[in-house]
């Protein structure tokens, strides 16, 4: 039989090894799920579904300890970012709770022809059928919420795959939401290779695929769904900053650290591209300097570790390389730029890295950040625009024109104002553009996505 060993990523020790589901066993979940969709007698009423999703929040706040623990072990993210998900994740499912009463059709207007005459028109949402969701390792227990409980909600069956180096918080969660009275087939986990969960994504009892991984695996698994299965993915990003001369640099700089140096760099909106004005140029490198040195990186699971490992060695050969390519092509390095470990990276700050470098051009996903210098803000959101990923970006100044200005030009889905490119709430929108994604992700969007509208039209002489 094969099996999935689990690492802990900061020190490689094994934390547990798990049989891998075979295709086969992955094709019995899908006719499970599939049947369950198909025979309305098995559907959940919304009633059941709020009854079930309260008691998912109230076991999730019971055992948060348990779950923490487990993600921030398999998945190295420090402890008190764990926690913060946790609770994120919590209150995800209350979302959920709240939308149901807001997932709802409408009235259409009749009568407006005299074809139209003697008759009534509504709408109303149905579940869209199965959900395949594939997740990502980086946020173990929101994106496994995210990716499921929105299906859940509105009563789509969901089969989640989760990224093969965390899956144990996955399955302590679809163990708490069948403890919670979720019947066996509405969500289940899939523990297997990428051979078998593209078999999955791409059967045409799939109704809706949601992906959160690379833009290569993305875009790839969704040219090869079937016809009418739709989709939402969410990919990386390389989040620009642009900071004008007026920026608040007290509150500034600690959000920028905390933006790009948060789970080692390892999130898709992580600050990435700092475009500084040449005015504040050296205070901006002084502070920022002085600050990226002060982050402590170690074990996740201490909790005055800020920045933990990156998930597997070879990302830490990986991010090497790429700085000292910058650096040997031109680039200053300020801080960091050297390994810490097999596991873990110095938070690093390097100084105008060509534009032709790695660092400047794709998503690092490590704890690196760059700075560039610029003369002229429409320059500095030109090169900011001068990539193919486009996700969440931000500008600091008290200047509302300025900041106006640099929400319409610069090409993001969201751009935030003297704050880092890493916020985020789960009620707001959340996507990235072009090579960065498709779709929209928040609770209420997934709601959405995951169901469909059908519509009824009454013909009556009464009317």
């Amino acid at each position: 039989m094969s099996t999935l060993k689990v690492y802990a990523p900061y020190d490689q020790s094994l934390i547990k090894e798990l049989p891998l589901q075979s295709s086969e066993e992955m094709h019995a979940l899908l006719k499970k799920a599939y049947n369950l969709f198909l025979d309305r007698s098995k559907w959940l009423e919304k009633h059941e579904r709020i009854t079930i999703l309260e008691k998912i929040a109230r076991l999730m706040e019971e055992r948060s300890e348990e779950i923490i623990r487990t993600s921030a072990q398999e998945g190295g993210k420090p402890w008190n970012d764990t926690k913060a998900e946790m609770d994120r994740a919590i209150n995800g499912v209350k979302l959920a709770i709240e939308n149901i009463g807001h997932h709802k059709g409408e009235e259409v207007p009749m009568g407006q022809t005299a074809a139209s005459v003697g008759r009534m028109g509504f709408t109303f949402r149905e579940p869209i059928g199965v959900v395949a969701s594939i997740s990502a390792f980086n946020h173990p227990i929101n994106l496994i919420i995210h990716q499921t409980i929105p299906a859940i909600a509105v009563g789509s069956p969901v089969i989640i795959k989760p990224a093969p180096t965390t899956p144990l918080t996955c399955l302590l969660l679809t163990d708490i939401f069948k403890e919670a009275g979720l019947p066996e087939g509405w969500c289940e986990a899939l523990i297997c290779d990428n051979e078998v969960a593209q078999e999955l994504v791409t059967d045409p009892k799939v109704n809706f695929f949601s992906f959160i991984g690379s833009s290569k695996v993305g875009w790839y698994l969704r040219s090869k769904l079937a016809p009418g299965t739709r989709c939402a993915l969410e990919h990386g990003g390389a989040a620009p900053v642009i900071v004008e001369p007026d920026a608040d640099f007290e509150s500034m700089m600690p959000a920028l650290v905390k933006g790009g140096y948060y789970h080692a760099g390892q999130v898709c909106v992580s600050v990435q591209r700092v475009f500084v004005h040449e005015s504040i140029l050296d205070q901006f490198t002084e502070e920022m300097t002085k600050q990226v040195k002060e982050v402590k990186t170690g074990d996740p699971l201490n909790e005055d570790t800020e920045a933990g490992p990156l998930i597997l060695p070879k990302e830490v050969d990986r991010v090497e390389e790429w700085v000292n390519e910058a650096v040997k092509k031109g680039a200053k390095l300020l801080c960091g730029g050297k390994r810490i470990s097999d596991t873990c990276y110095e938070p690093t700050l390097i100084l105008n890295p060509p534009t032709d470098t790695k660092v400047s051009q794709q998503e690092i996903f490590g704890p690196v950040v760059c700075i560039y210098s610029y003369s002229d803000m429409q320059e500095a959101i030109k090169r900011a625009n001068d990539i193919p990923y486009h996700f969440q970006a931000s500008v600091f100044t008290k200047n509302i024109d300025q900041a106006l200005d640099a929400v319409h030009r610069l090409n993001a889905a969201a751009v935030m104002v003297n704050d880092h490119t890493a916020f985020r709430v789960d009620w707001m929108p959340f996507a990235g553009r072009d090579e960065s994604g498709l779709g929209i992700g928040s609770i209420p969007d997934t709601m959405h996505d995951v169901s469909r509208q059908k519509l009824m039209v009454i013909k009556s002489a009464a009317l």
